[in-house]
């Protein structure tokens, strides 16, 4: 049968559309602000085989590994109409233990009696704390054990009934449950308003026909990303980028990277290969990166090159093959502390995969942006309540300059696209203070174009607080590219409450007395081309 290109852009935007409703049911039913106003989430639309079909506009990250999460699912558990499961191990597709996945099946026909889902919906979000040995779940550990409570594929719903003991053990071991179990409520009316969504859909339009654009989307992404490689010159494009540290010692932790585009690739099946080898091995500290990670960062960087239009599904990554050497920085093997590498490790992949593209694309590929989400946590006890709380969020940066613009400045980059806590919720919700939050001038690299400048965040604390930072860039600034000049290092700080100001490195746990602030000044992005 001819494909129908009015039908396929029909559902493809179906798809897309059932995806950000997930999301907006999230959100809109959420406890933390965590999700609820930083957007930490995301969603997604899967086939019966578990391949991606849309993803909601939110967070890179979480959407290119989802599938790893998935697969994990599928190759545990067979889900019953009713179920739901869930999971959040990175070395099951996760990505760091605060990301907790949920997994629906679509049991399309209003009988109920096929024997297998058409569809399968999933939202993914970062609960503020899920236990271990810091307030935040985001501390500078050594081994996996210590970061927080760790849950393999296991049913939260069975046919359609709450597994109590499931629940009670995870809220059992995290500081904050009543907050917990609110956001995975909020999940799960997520994967529920998904499935009403794609039963809608498979009864309107027939459960075959639905699947069937299904898998012409996954094509049409096949197809449009080869188009697009056919594009690029052939050659072999390396590059290379640090990490600051782990955390633990003061070593800096190289990310290396070749991307290989052979002459008369076209009819290869793999037209592209993405070859970490030569990268650092996996780190003492918590700035591992699991696979999931690095095939994420991997999807999004290409997915960024093609046109707005092209359907994010997983045929986009058919002809690009990923080697991710097992024990090493990218691809870490447990027990690895990873809480780091999703947020941290993640940014810098990009920064390489972007830095060796740009030999092969220099005009469409900008400087290096902030490198880091500068992820603070906060925890104590709130004296308001006398209850714990756990506050965490991730803090924006400059974005690198562009070949024909300036970047922009104080926005979330890459594989963040989160926003900045309100101060307004922040201290509604919380034992703090916004006392400062501006743009930090001149951070961003000078050039043809500048690069955008970076954020300065102080924060009082108004209790006694164990206070995490998570972040990077610290010595050495976003580079430029073309002749643009890097841009400005990030700092961190403690102003005391003996009025003396205490210089801090970019990782670091410590205790707050009463009135002290924390001082967060955020990297500026790279500039672009070489002032006239």
């Amino acid at each position: 049968m001819a494909r129908d290109p009015v039908e396929l852009e029909i559902f493809k935007n179906i798809f897309h559309s059932v995806a950000e409703e997930m999301g907006a049911a999230l959100r809109s039913t959420a406890f933390s602000p965590n999700i609820k106003e930083r957007r930490d989430y995301s969603c997604a639309v899967f086939d019966s085989a578990g391949e991606v079909l849309a993803m909601g506009d939110h967070m890179p990250v979480h959407l290119g590994s989802m599938p790893m999460s998935v697969r994990a699912v599928l190759n545990s558990l067979e889900l019953g109409p009713g179920d739901v499961a869930m999971l959040n191990d990175p070395f099951r597709g996760g990505t760091h233990l605060p990301d907790i996945t949920l997994l629906a099946p679509v049991y399309a026909q209003r009988s109920r009696a096929a024997a297998k889902p058409g569809f399968y919906v999933a939202s993914r979000a970062h609960h503020a704390d899920v236990g271990g040995a810091y307030p935040g779940s985001m501390g500078l550990c050594r081994e996996i054990y210590q970061e927080g409570f760790r849950i393999p594929p296991v049913r939260l719903i069975h046919s359609g009934k709450v597994q109590s003991d499931v629940l009670a053990l995870l809220l059992s071991n995290v500081r904050t449950p009543v907050e917990r179990e609110g956001d995975l409520g909020a999940q799960l009316a997520a994967c529920h308003t998904g499935a009403e969504r794609l039963g809608e859909v498979s009864e309107r339009y027939g459960l075959s026909r639905t699947k069937r654009a299904a898998r012409e989307l996954l094509d049409y992404s096949e197809r449009m990303m080869r188009a697009f490689l056919e594009q690029v010159p052939s050659g072999t494009h390396r590059a290379e980028d640090f990490l600051d540290n782990d955390g633990i010692s003061d070593k800096p932790v190289k990310i290396a990277v070749q991307i290989r585009l052979a002459p008369g690739r076209r009819r290869s099946r793999q037209m592209v290969t993405v070859d970490f080898t030569g990268s650092d091995s996996q780190v003492n500290g918590s700035l591992n990166a699991v696979e999931a990670i690095t095939y994420s960062a991997c999807f999004y960087v290409f997915r960024c090159l093609l046109m707005d239009d092209v359907p994010a599904t997983a045929g986009l990554m058919r002809p690009i093959r990923v080697i991710a050497p097992e024990g090493t920085v990218v691809n870490a093997r447990p027990p690895a502390a990873v809480a780091g590498g999703n947020v941290e490790t993640s940014q810098r992949i990009v920064d390489v995969l972007l830095k060796a593209l740009s030999q092969a694309l220099p005009a469409r590929i900008p400087a290096a942006a902030s490198g880091t989400m500068n992820n603070l946590t906060i925890g104590g006890v709130d004296p308001r309540t006398h209850e714990p709380f756990a506050y965490y969020e991730t803090i924006a940066g400059g974005m690198g300059a562009r070949p024909d613009r300036a970047g922009v400045s104080g926005v979330h980059t890459h594989m963040t696209n989160s926003l900045n806590t309100s101060a307004e919720a922040l201290e509604y919700a919380y034992p703090l203070r916004v006392r400062s939050y501006s743009l930090r001038r001149g951070s961003g690299g000078t050039g043809r174009h500048h690069g955008g400048d970076g954020i300065v965040r102080e924060v009082e604390v108004l209790t006694d607080a164990e206070v995490t930072l998570l972040a990077d860039r610290r010595t050495r600034g976003p580079y430029g590219l073309n002749g643009g000049a890097d841009g400005a290092p990030g700092n961190a700080s403690v102003a005391r409450s003996d009025t003396s100001s205490q210089p801090l490195p970019g990782k670091f746990n410590l205790r707050l007395r009463k009135g002290e602030i924390i001082r967060i000044e955020t990297p500026g992005g790279g500039g672009w081309e070489k002032a006239d």
